[in-house]
């Protein structure tokens, strides 16, 4: 697909809200305008929050298909006969044993084992990779690698200029995707890419998303972005697909139980305290960033387990909001870190940390505080949703 021609060296730049103060717009910004989206501040960009019902755009993509522009995500590209091996110094998980044309779920902590980001790395080649970070830690994530590179035979490259990326997410969407490209998409696996063209256009087709359904996320160069989402619209048509904003992703992933970072995972947290342990690779060769004192929260975790991420089914119409107190025989035991209404279920959900004694499935007893009254929830497995395959 012409990796390289998609890669534009970009170091430094920082795409947060500008020098004067303005928010950045994606190369979808017209057409979202077009659309009569409500726009938001999202991390110093510019987003749609939603089109129109966030409802209907939530349950179109759990029964058929939703389009989402995501350009506001950090695309970092780390290349160099040693670009694994600083990978697996900065990050938590083991990034050298990834397969070509794979990508892995991961973290990047600091020395104190706090995490700084979730991210998503593709292996692009034998010796280059892509990191996504979310919007809001890019420069942060950016900053960490560069200052990690040191004495590696690596370049990392700052390319959240050189990408726009468009998810079409929703059980129709590999038909709607399949009727315009001539990639394998039946053979590509979750947490895979592969490049190929859409509608002509040169693309990195990644079978990966942020809402719990099969999907694809499509990272192009930005003057092709406008013609690729319009492409996706029209093959779209006839199989309900619908524009989605920020609004109903962040219920899609809710109900998915997918972490939300600044709400489930922060630096007061280590992977081992948001439940997430198994993201962390000792065993790979050599040290890493956090390497003692992530040993030392899976220890503390294994001795005296921190408060579990669970899932809250309301029994009544409430709904609870981040920072709200979980409580159970008058003492708070927890803290809300996402809530809203779920479209699926048809009730409030909520996830929160809470005390491990109270984290069973069906114990009795608990709460949230909902400006000063008590209201009942049944604490669940995550997640509250899973697709059937």
């Amino acid at each position: 697909m012409g990796r390289n021609d998609l890669a534009r060296h970009r170091l430094g730049r920082q795409r947060t809200v500008s020098s004067t103060g303005e928010l950045r717009h994606t190369a979808l910004d017209a057409l979202h305008r077009s659309l009569g989206a409500t726009m938001t501040d999202f991390a110093g960009w510019d987003m749609p929050l939603r089109y129109g019902s966030e409802r209907d755009e939530h349950n179109a993509v759990r029964t058929k298909a939703g389009l989402f522009d995501l350009s506001h995500m950090g695309e970092i590209t780390v290349t160099g006969p040693q670009a694994a091996a600083l990978l697996d110094y900065a990050l938590v998980g083991n990034i050298g044993g990834v397969k070509p044309g794979r990508a892995r779920y991961t973290m990047i902590c600091r020395a104190d084992g706090g995490i700084l980001d979730d991210l998503i790395v593709y292996r692009l080649g034998e010796t280059e990779y892509m990191v996504v970070a979310n919007a809001s830690n890019a420069q942060v994530v950016l900053d960490a690698l560069a200052e990690g590179s040191a004495g590696f035979d690596a370049e990392v490259r700052d390319d959240r200029d050189a990408y726009a990326l468009i998810a079409v997410q929703g059980p129709e969407s590999p038909g709607i995707l399949r009727s315009l490209t001539d990639a394998d998409l039946d053979g590509l696996k979750y947490y895979a890419g592969l490049p190929g063209t859409v509608v002509g256009v040169p693309a990195l087709i990644a079978r990966t998303g942020y809402t719990g359904e099969d999907g694809f996320e499509l990272f192009v160069k930005p003057e092709h972005a406008v013609e690729l989402w319009q492409a996706l619209t029209k093959a779209g048509e006839g199989a309900g697909l619908v524009p989605c904003g920020l609004s109903c992703r962040d219920t899609l992933r809710l109900e998915a139980g997918m972490p939300l970072y600044g709400h489930e995972l922060s630096t007061s947290l280590t992977p081992f305290d948001a439940g997430l342990g198994r993201v962390v690779k000792f065993e790979k060769e050599g040290d890493f960033v956090g390497r003692e004192a992530l040993r030392e929260a899976a220890a503390r975790a294994e001795q005296n387990p921190p408060r579990v991420l669970v899932g809250l089914v309301a029994e009544g119409r409430r709904v609870p909001r981040a920072g709200y107190a979980v409580v159970a025989g008058g003492e708070v035991i927890g803290e809300v870190t996402s809530g809203a209404p779920s479209p699926t279920l048809g009730k409030p959900i909520a996830m929160a940390y809470v005390d491990a004694a109270h984290a069973a499935p069906g114990t009795p007893g608990v709460g949230v505080d909902i400006r000063g009254s008590h209201e009942p929830y049944e604490v669940v497995a995550l997640p509250f949703y899973k697709r059937q395959k």
